[in-house]
């Protein structure tokens, strides 16, 4: 809890200051058990608890002036500590003034000099007398023993602070009476009433019967602050109705001796002149006016002075420019922040005042974000629109202020902001369809092609990783065929392919990100097996066990051009490596025959002779590949006198089987097969381009 007392100052000790138990709402008795203290905040030992009645007591009599001096309120903190259980309670005590100090002169007495042709309405200035006292104990009037001659006049300055001066009624004959005693009295607001005395001794002086005057007492003039030094402020008007020396005016500033005024530190005057001008810099920010108080006295004898009052008031210029102050920056924000979410908090401030100091803030308006005002001089910087890591990875953010002054001032302020990434893009593949070729009977692990994918993300959003996808178009598994590098996309071949089983492979590949959750696209590699002349020609006719030989019997007069026989081979291989050709090995003797390079066809090259024995022919077959491959046959060729030159019988051959009529058929579908492949090729080409 917080108790709250008030004592006067000057009650004695022993003062009962407030009822601690009842305002504790604790029973008297349980104090002493509960171990209460008393614990003063400042260290010095104020007040003391009487434990058997539970009141807090004043321990020593209290000055309020010495403890708390000019301040208009004095309050003493105390701490009460309770055990059992532990509780801490504070007490706030307000010491209130009493009227214990009279008002005091500077001085006892004070000398005045006053020429004896003043006129009346002559003022001479008093000291002000002091009270440490506050509020209605302070001092509240002055009061002069009667006079013929003088009377007094208060006067209020501007903070308040009553201003004495005598003022002349009556003329002066100094020859009556050359010495005036007076006793000014300086009276308090308390209750009793306090008052304290001066001696007022006035001389009075013959001749200089007239003071310097300035016109007007009182002036006030408007100065921009930032002047230069230098800058004349006012020239004061003074007058003097003295000639000669007696009208000669000096010009100082009054000031107080315990406390100078700080305008003597901004203003010079000039003592012959009256001129004051700048000799400091002028800052509106720091004091936005200045009280002085000029003493214009002159050269007579006595001296005689006046007393001009100058309020200088600054004009606030707009010297200051708004400073930004960034609170609280988020970065990185990520790219998938809805509108309206808080980047930054900014404050600003402005030193001058009014219009000056109203501060606007901008940012560039192409920028997705935008300002709120959350309150006076804050601000919230938040999206205004979708962020883009893929377009923008990060925004420079440029904060300017700008005041309304003339002219404005304006600051700025960067600062960076990054854009986090989110897995927001699926990869792209360079292209969705790509062509490859491999040689037959290439090793495994032969590299076929790479595939290549991009991904605008970052980071794990952005690894890639590579996998064959199953199709079913082959009666294997794709991935027994190929296999890829999941890292940079190579494919490779598992086992050696055969052109004559698959000519081409449809290799669908996906690629996936490492993202939360995961994206992927899928490309198509169309592989293209490329022949190889791994396929030796094949004799379909004549088809002879191996080591044996095919025996045809022709007219023993056969003429040159006789069709003896045909060989037809096919070979499993394509293109050029299925291209075959015919012709005879050499032998010792010269044979009768010839054999189609291109047809296979065995015709009589010259007329036989009568008794002429068989003839042993090897046809060799051969296809165009390289290396070339070749297979041969064995023809024995008998002469025979009965035989009859028929075509039909010379050529006598067999139906094809129907393994021929198969091998056949696949003869066509492998020159179909080209061709679309072809057309296929043909179109990608055409459709990149």
């Amino acid at each position: 809890a917080q108790l709250h007392y008030s004592v006067p100052e000057d009650r004695e000790p022993g003062f009962s200051v407030g009822d601690l138990a009842k305002d504790l709402g604790v029973e008297v008795r349980s104090l002493a058990t509960r171990n209460l203290r008393l614990v003063s905040e400042g260290g010095q030992r104020h007040f003391q608890v009487d434990l058997a009645a539970g009141v807090l007591l004043l321990d020593s009599r209290l000055d309020r002036e010495a403890l708390c001096g000019q301040s208009p309120t004095c309050s003493l903190h105390l701490q009460l500590v309770m055990e059992n259980p532990l509780q801490l309670h504070r007490v706030e005590v307000d010491v209130l003034d009493v009227n214990d100090n009279a008002p005091q002169f500077p001085k006892p007495e004070v000398v005045l000099e006053i020429t004896e042709v003043a006129n009346p309405g002559t003022r001479l200035p008093l000291e002000v007398a002091e009270d440490p006292d506050m509020g209605s104990n302070s001092i509240s009037t002055y009061e002069l023993s009667p006079s013929k001659h003088f009377a007094l006049s208060i006067n209020v300055r501007g903070d308040g602070v009553k201003m004495p001066e005598i003022v002349l009624e009556k003329a002066l004959d100094r020859e009556k009476v050359p010495v005036h005693h007076l006793t000014l009295t300086a009276l308090d607001g308390g209750n009793p009433v306090k008052s304290g005395t001066a001696r007022v001794t006035i001389h009075v002086l013959d001749a200089n019967d007239n003071p310097p005057v300035c016109d007007p007492p009182i002036s006030k003039v408007l100065l921009e602050e930032n002047v230069p030094v230098g800058t004349l402020v006012t020239k004061l008007n003074v007058t003097d109705l003295d000639e000669g020396p007696n009208g000669d005016v000096e010009y100082s500033f009054k000031t107080s001796n315990n406390a100078p005024g700080k305008f003597t530190k901004l203003f010079s005057l000039d003592a012959r002149t009256g001129e004051i001008r700048t000799k400091a810099p002028l800052d509106y920010e720091e004091s936005s006016a200045y009280e002085i108080a000029v003493r214009a006295r002159d050269k007579g004898s006595p001296a005689m002075e006046g007393h001009c009052h100058l309020r200088v008031e600054l004009i606030d210029i707009n010297d200051n420019s708004p400073e930004i102050v960034l609170t609280s920056v988020s970065s990185p924000v990520q790219e998938d922040a809805a509108p309206g979410t808080v980047i930054a908090l900014i404050g600003v401030k402005d030193s001058d005042s009014g219009d000056n100091g109203q501060v606007r803030l901008q940012i560039a308006k192409e920028l997705p974000f935008k300002l709120v005002s959350s309150f006076k001089e804050h601000f919230s910087l938040v999206t205004s629109g979708p962020l883009d890591r893929e377009k923008a990875s990060g925004y420079n953010i440029t904060v300017r202020a700008v005041d309304s002054g003339s002219p404005q001032r304006a600051t700025q302020k960067t600062f960076y902001l990054r854009i986090a990434d989110v897995n927001d893009n699926a990869p792209n593949f360079s292209s969705p369809f790509d062509t490859a070729h491999v040689q037959e009977n290439s090793l495994p692990g032969t590299s076929v092609f790479s595939v290549s994918a991009s991904d605008p993300d970052e980071g794990s959003n952005a690894k890639l990783s590579y996998s064959i996808l199953d199709n079913g178009m082959q009666d294997a598994p794709i991935s027994t065929y190929f296999r890829i590098d999941q890292d940079n996309g190579t494919i490779y071949t598992v086992r050696a392919l055969d052109y004559e089983q698959d000519k081409v492979f449809q290799v669908p590949v996906e690629v996936k990100d490492a993202g939360s959750p995961a994206l992927s696209s899928t490309a198509v590699v169309h592989v293209f097996v490329l022949d190889e002349n791994d396929n030796a020609p094949n004799i379909v006719y004549p088809s002879v066990p191996k080591g044996s030989a095919f025996h045809q019997a022709i007219p023993a007069l056969a003429e040159p051009g006789y069709l003896v026989t045909k060989i037809v081979a096919v070979d499993a291989d394509s293109g050029h490596n299925a291209w075959l050709s015919y012709q005879l090995q050499e032998s010792a003797e010269a044979l009768p025959f010839q054999v189609e390079r291109r047809s296979g066809e065995i015709r009589v090259a010259q007329a036989l002779r009568e008794s002429e024995d068989s003839h042993r022919l090897v046809v060799e077959v051969r296809d165009n590949g390289t290396p070339s491959l070749s297979a041969s046959v064995v023809i024995v060729i008998s002469p025979e006198e009965n035989s009859v030159q028929d075509f039909s019988k010379s050529l006598d051959l067999p139906q094809p089987s129907s393994e021929d009529t198969n091998l056949t058929l696949y003869l066509i579908i492998s020159l179909v097969s080209i061709s679309l492949v072809s057309c296929v090729m043909f179109g990608l080409v055409a459709a990149r381009c």
